[in-house]
């Protein structure tokens, strides 16, 4: 059995869409970015903390159960006048003002999604500590310059405020961005090419075609084929 530790829809919904079946035990922890923490080494850094705060949950648990947790941080960077590149990470908005302030920071611009997936057995192997191992992706997203009037209609709706960034990829009415590059399911929060790689150093497989699915699901193809499930450009951390 998997175990999900996150109450995602959309991590969720994309588990679902590579037909593994799993349970949720959401892992709460503190997602505070640490002082001079790049994006990678912080997304990575709570992904193994979820897994580990959702496996400590488990008062049961069979031989062989798997925690997967996940973490996602939208990261915008500026160049400074001394040429060193300043990392900012948004995560989801406080209230409508952020959420604004955020739309308006990446309207028209290029940002990249990092997303850390980690996976780790419930139970430890009577030899040896428990195993975790984790794997950090990276997309570039190009935002569109959508209207003042199109960023406060969807701030209105409410859809913003549980995201990172403040928006979501597949939202079907304000479509934020206009290209990317690099895994779509990573930007909504889970990337399952990445995942897939991982459980399969469990033995366990995916139960569909997760190209197949992703590109059905949200009507995109995808443009990493050939190199998103054999890990060619993502190290592993």
């Amino acid at each position: 059995m998997l175990i999900l530790a996150s109450n995602s829809p959309r991590r969720k919904q994309l588990m679902t869409l590579a037909g593994w079946d799993f349970a949720v035990v959401p892992a709460q922890i503190d997602e505070a970015v640490l002082p001079g923490e790049l994006p990678a080494a912080y997304v990575l850094r709570l992904a193994r903390a979820k897994a580990s705060a959702a496996r400590e949950k488990m008062a049961v648990a069979q031989d062989g159960d798997l925690v997967v947790a996940a973490d996602t941080a939208v990261v915008d960077a500026h160049t400074q006048a001394d040429g060193k590149t300043r990392f900012t990470i948004l995560g989801k908005p406080a209230d409508a003002a952020q959420a604004e302030d955020m739309l308006r920071s990446l309207r028209g611009r290029m940002h990249q999604v990092y997303t850390a997936v980690a996976v780790s057995p419930v139970r430890a192997d009577e030899q040896a500590p428990v195993k975790m191992v984790s794997e950090v992706s990276v997309s570039d997203v190009y935002m569109r310059e959508y209207s003042d009037q199109e960023l406060l209609v969807y701030i209105a709706s409410g859809d913003p405020m549980d995201k990172a960034g403040a928006y979501a990829i597949q939202h079907p009415g304000f479509r934020p961005v206009e290209r990317l590059e690099g895994c779509y399911a990573n930007v909504m929060g889970l990337p399952l090419c990445s995942l897939a790689r991982l459980l399969a150093l469990f033995g366990v497989p995916a139960q569909s075609d997760i190209f197949q699915a992703c590109q059905q699901a949200f009507g995109i193809l995808c443009p990493i084929t050939g190199q998103a499930l054999d890990g060619t450009g993502i190290a592993p951390l």
